[in-house]
């Protein structure tokens, strides 16, 4: 059973910068699609990046130019780099997974962490 954990959220001053990091276990996702969502008080959670198991990349318009996501398939894990933060990037960010599980695409979440940036 997959297990996500993510690590690096906090508080930043607006226009300060964060690392989150997601690391995997249970088994290797090097060859599953992996992402970050976000979810703010009284919104629906919303894709943030993806990223393929060709590195091949996906942002949300809000954040591109700002965010970057990378893998590190030999780790287990994904992070995003976020830059230029603003209060509206406020939210608990999840680490996801697309995994083949019983013949079907099923999405694995991590338990999310908080990103609170200050004006």
């Amino acid at each position: 059973q997959v297990q996500l954990v993510e690590s690096g959220g906090g508080l930043v001053q607006a226009g300060g910068s964060l690392r989150l990091s997601c690391v995997a276990s249970g088994r290797s996702l090097s060859n599953n699609v992996m992402g970050w969502y976000r979810q703010a008080p009284g919104k629906q959670r919303e894709l943030v990046a993806t990223i393929t198991s060709v590195r091949t990349t996906n942002y949300a318009d809000s954040v591109k130019g700002r965010f970057t996501i990378s893998r590190d398939n030999a780790k287990n894990a994904v992070s995003l780099q976020m830059s230029s933060l603003k209060p509206e990037d406020t939210a608990v960010y999840y680490c996801n997974a697309v995994v083949l599980s019983g013949g079907r695409f099923t999405n694995v979440w991590g338990q999310g962490t908080q990103v609170t940036v200050s004006s």
